[in-house]
């Protein structure tokens, strides 16, 4: 009975390894999985006839699969392991005495003498020689040490922020996400403990759509904080005890057509022309998710009627569009010069009747328009006439901007004009300013300088994240630059004045091969500070066992794909590094006394494909989502697309897919690279594997030279060593932590470190509605 069983499974995956095997060859791929098959199928014949040959035939084949996964990819665990999994667990089953046995027939079990095969046997220690080693190999660690030494003993780091405060979404207006707190530092941060939490009451709802997630930075204004909820609830918490002070919640109505449901934060002003404390002489700004600005006074939470219509903006005006659900504010607006500015995000891929992606700039004490920005108009900065309307699906910004006030400019991240993947009908003005950052004038709104960081940016490659403004020395100068991380991968660093590099950047040949009716830039930018990946090769297609990684590498080739920038397509596209982007809103933080970097790149492969009108199914009763079908309504194609993933729902490609990283923002040098995360709440089973997962949200950093950082797809919060990036602290969080963090300290001179943690629904991590602060251990 064990020959049959075993027989019958040695065919059984020696049938699914050469039909695939085939096919793969068909498709240009290797031709080893194809052989495997039938080595395999031999096998089962030859344990059907009970031959001794067998062993040794089978320790040939294992052997010589070792030598192919070695030469593949070398000394990997992670990647040997699909490779060799099913064919050691084989090779030990067959070594085993209770096998053997089977092999020789004519006699009654209890008087056969084993077959043996010395060289199964060794092939099989072999196996696991090559396993141990590689488990204790790193091949992806950049192993390095940033700077420890101060370049400036008078950082700037923007605006009058106390030290102790967290005043706007980085901090300051600069946004560094950068702390001078140093009570908390490298040598005594593992003896961080709980010290309160906090749980909001505002929690997913069953109707709620997909990206319904927790990004919140929460603000800290002398003994408060200061938050916002997914549903755009603000609330005061006391600093100290996590005890509310006070909750608004604006009643936002359920919509299943609004893509995003989030606030990543409020905004915080007080007047500094005013020395009395009285209603509304400190206000926070309240984004909401039905399009509009709130403003409400800081100390008791009620609305501010002497703002815009009585305490309200609203930021459908002048809208060429407004279906409810399709145009709101995710993100905290600026407070500069007197003036609040905000932006909006647009419901990607929904319509080519789009609201217009205008940057708005009213007076912070009365709500009256200043002026406007609209890339697709962008001489008329004056506010338009009621009659009038900004421009239709102009490219967008729906991250943080950071400003200047010195410099008297506000820069804006810009995305693109909807569809995201179809570049058909884009003007002068969409062509010259999407996927860029923009400098503006805080005064007019008048543009001082643009960076386009794609051109004709057909891969949704928006610039995701809030500039870090830094004082940068070179040659014992002192540079203004700004640090614009961006998903393909590259760091800009920028003369904030000019918008000029300070790290070069240059422009490298990009594919082409466009859908007949569109078009590609022949040229892209790359900086030579980039943590862009290396292209995807079969190789690197992964899986948890031989089928789904053969069922990864016949994908793999049935795609376009000539590396990033490789343009949309019927037949369907490989993008990589994926729409999630290797840096996302949660940006990077900056030292500016050090000059240095912390960051989060992220690699994962996206797909998608491109759906003639004439074929797109009709709508359904389905949620708004970035994954699937985008209907494009307007265009002439919809586009499917979502994460390269195989059978078993696993990345096609190969881990790692998260790293912390650190770099010089002086020389552009990358300093470390570390896997970042487990699988722990990736698998049914909680396997703390070590992999480097995928993450979203953001990091901060200390002057006691820790960096903070949740945003992982498993539920922990970290600490790291700026220096080194070795992880320090690590602790359990009950939700995920995909919200970038934030330090303070209260008049009593303790510092705290919190986050949020209430997950993520696109990448599904644990949701909740908790704010949970820590501190040392007394």
């Amino acid at each position: 009975m064990l020959n049959f069983l075993t027989s019958g499974l040695l065919a059984l995956i020696g049938l699914a390894l050469a039909g695939g095997g085939v096919w793969l060859i068909a498709v240009g791929g290797s031709w080893y999985y194809a052989l495997a098959g039938l080595a395999f199928l031999v096998a089962a014949f030859l344990s059907f006839k009970r031959k001794p040959a067998l062993l040794p035939f089978y320790g040939l084949f294992l052997v010589a699969s070792l030598i192919w996964a070695v030469w593949e990819i070398g000394f990997d665990w992670w990647q040997l392991g699909p490779r060799g999994g099913i064919t050691v667990l084989i090779g030990l089953w067959l070594i085993t005495p209770m096998f053997r046995k089977t092999l020789t027939s004519g006699k009654p079990v209890p008087d056969v003498k084993p077959a043996r095969s010395f060289l199964l046997e060794g092939s099989v220690v072999l196996a696991v020689v090559v396993a141990v080693y590689s488990m204790l190999n790193n091949p992806h660690e950049i192993a390095g040490r940033l700077p420890s030494e101060p370049v400036t003993s008078s950082p700037a780091y923007g605006g009058t922020v106390p030290d102790g405060d967290w005043h706007q979404y980085g901090r300051t207006p600069f946004g560094q996400r950068y702390s001078p707190l140093d009570q908390v530092n490298a040598d005594n941060v593992a003896s961080l403990e709980q010290a309160w939490v906090y749980q909001t009451g505002d929690v997913k709802r069953v109707d709620d759509v997909p990206e319904t997630t927790y990004q919140v930075t929460p603000l800290k204004v002398g003994e408060t904080l200061y938050l916002c909820t997914p549903h755009s609830w603000a609330i005061a918490i006391d600093a100290k005890t996590g005890q509310e002070k006070w909750k608004y919640d604006p009643g936002i109505p359920q919509n299943p057509d609004r893509q995003h449901q989030t606030c990543r934060g409020v905004t915080y002003y007080k007047d500094p022309a005013v020395t009395e404390n009285g209603p509304c002489t400190a206000r926070v700004f309240l984004p909401t998710s039905d399009a509009r600005l709130i403003a409400l006074d800081a100390g008791t939470g009620e609305v501010c009627p002497s703002f815009g219509d009585e305490g309200t903006v609203h930021l459908e005006e002048n809208m060429p569009y407004n279906p409810e659900g399709y145009y709101y504010s995710t993100s905290p607006p600026v407070a500069a010069a007197g003036k609040i500015i905000i932006g909006g995000a647009v419901n990607d891929n929904y319509s080519t009747k789009s609201q217009s992606g205008v940057i708005r700039a009213y007076d912070i004490n009365t709500g009256e328009l200043i002026w406007n920005w609209d890339s697709g108009n962008p001489e008329q900065t004056e506010p338009i006439p009621d009659d009038q309307t900004y421009t239709a699906n102009s490219p967008n910004s729906w991250s943080v901007s950071s400003a200047d006030e010195a410099l008297g400019m506000i820069y804006v991240p810009l995305g693109n004009k909807v569809p995201d993947q179809l570049g058909m009908n884009r003007d002068e003005n969409v062509e010259t300013y999407s996927s860029s950052i923009v400098a503006l004038s805080l005064e007019t709104g008048q543009v001082q300088w643009v960076r386009q960081t794609v051109h004709h940016d057909l891969w949704d490659m928006d610039v995701p994240a809030q500039p870090a403004l830094i004082d940068i020395t070179q040659d014992g100068q002192t540079v203004p630059a700004l640090v614009g991380p961006t998903k393909q991968g590259d760091i800009y660093v920028l003369d904030r004045r000019t918008g000029e590099p300070i790290i070069p950047v240059n422009e490298v040949p990009a594919p082409g091969g466009a859908i007949p009716e569109d078009f590609t830039a022949p040229t892209q930018p790359v900086s030579d500070l980039t943590f862009m990946p290396d292209p995807l090769t079969e190789k690197d297609m992964w899986g948890m066992t031989l089928f789904d990684q053969m069922a990864c590498r016949i994908a793999f080739h049935q795609l376009k794909y000539e590396g990033r920038y490789t343009p949309p397509s019927l037949q369907g596209t490989l993008v990589y590094p994926g729409n999630f982007g290797t840096f996302n809103w949660g940006s990077v933080a900056v030292d500016p006394e050090r000059q240095v970097m912390f960051g989060m790149p992220t690699y994962l492969a996206f797909t998608s494909k491109l759906i003639p009108r004439a074929e797109v199914p009709p709508r359904g009763t389905e949620k708004a989502s970035e994954m699937g079908i985008n209907r494009n309504e307007g265009a002439d194609y919809a586009v499917s697309m979502g994460p390269f993933l195989s059978p078993l729902g696993v990345p096609c490609q190969a881990p790692p897919w998260g790293y912390v990283a650190g770099a010089d923002l002086r020389t552009g040098e990358i300093a470390y690279m570390h896997k970042n995360g487990t699988v722990e709440d990736m698998t049914p089973l909680p396997l703390p594997f070590k992999l480097g997962v995928p993450g979203i949200g953001g990091p901060i950093m200390t002057k006691g030279g820790v960096a903070f950082l949740g945003a992982a797809v498993d539920n922990y919060f970290r600490a790291y060593d700026v220096s080194t990036g070795d992880q320090l602290w690590e602790t359990r969080l009950p939700a995920g932590g995909q919200s970038t963090p934030m330090t303070y300290e209260t008049d009593d001179g303790t510092q705290y470190v919190l986050i949020v943690a209430g997950g993520h629904g696109s990448i599904g991590t644990t949701p909740g509605d908790y704010v949970i602060a820590y501190k040392l251990a007394e």
